[in-house]
């Protein structure tokens, strides 16, 4: 604990990040009780209404009340973001690990996949799967993360192939210390830490990507707030009621815009010398 609040002084702006991120993370979590109206609730008579005591920055065209529906969008956005980020984190590393530690024929096999899912411009190939599978927000975590997770295993691959020439490994080995604790004892612990940065760094590309495909129709569904899908109803009422697409791009562009400086913050602590 005293480590951590010794790197939080030394890295002031760190700490800000932190705090900005914990606050929209907070909020989300809070939505159900910060919300003043129903996100859900349709009331034509306050159709497209503009901001007002009641209505802080107005109504949607079927009279929901806006700043409602955008705290709920950041509750589904951002689970919807953690989840993909942690499958891919998990997917990723598990399968890069065990090609690069083993070798041989699992890392062929592996890499071949990797190259597979390589080879397609990621939100393309995302859009296509998405498409197959069906339009929901469990088929949009699925089709980006059999996307992003290739990039995790290359990279982790990578790490593994340097780590499993150490010399502690073959004093391990030596020792009698089983394949599966020598890679959970020695081998991940050092590989983590790389991949924590790339996770915090793609927490703001990730979120893009899943509104992206909501704004195409193929994530989360009416009438479920989710900012992707909000900008995409709004741009027929762009010129009548701007508020529509305006305010959510904004909420989206804070989100993105701190989580991508938390991410280069825990770059800059964890790995310095490391480009991404």
């Amino acid at each position: 604990m005293e480590d951590i609040i010794l790197v939080l002084r030394k890295n002031k702006s760190f700490m800000v990040y932190c705090i900005l991120a914990l606050v929209l993370v907070l909020i989300s979590i809070l939505a159900p009780f910060i919300a003043p109206h129903d996100p859900l609730k349709a009331d034509m008579a306050n159709s497209l209404k503009g901001s007002s005591d009641i209505f802080l920055i107005g109504t949607d065209q079927l009279g929901r009340d806006l700043f409602s529906r955008i705290l709920y969008g950041a509750l589904n956005s951002l689970k919807m973001t953690f989840i993909l980020v942690i499958i891919v984190f998990i997917v990723g590393t598990t399968l890069g690990t065990l090609a690069g530690y083993f070798g041989g024929i699992v890392d062929v096999i592996i890499m071949r996949f990797c190259d597979v899912f390589l080879a397609f411009p990621g939100i393309i190939f995302a859009i296509a799967i998405a498409g197959v599978l069906g339009p929901s927000s469990i088929n949009t975590i699925i089709a980006l993360a059999v996307v992003n997770w290739a990039k995790y295993a290359r990279v982790s691959r990578g790490l593994a192939m340097s780590i499993r020439k150490k010399d502690y490994i073959k004093a391990a080995k030596m020792g009698g210390a089983r394949q599966y604790q020598i890679i959970l004892k020695y081998v991940l612990p050092n590989i983590i830490p790389s991949l924590i940065v790339m996770a915090a760094m793609d927490i703001g590309s990730m979120l893009l990507e899943i509104s992206s495909l909501s704004f195409l129709g193929l994530g989360a569904q009416p009438p479920t707030p989710e900012w992707g899908y909000m900008i995409n109803e709004g741009r027929a009422y762009i010129q009548t009621a701007p508020w529509l697409m305006i305010y959510p791009g904004i909420a989206m562009f804070i989100t993105v815009t701190v989580f991508n400086l938390l991410g280069e913050g825990i770059r800059d602590i964890l790995d310095p010398n490391e480009e991404y």
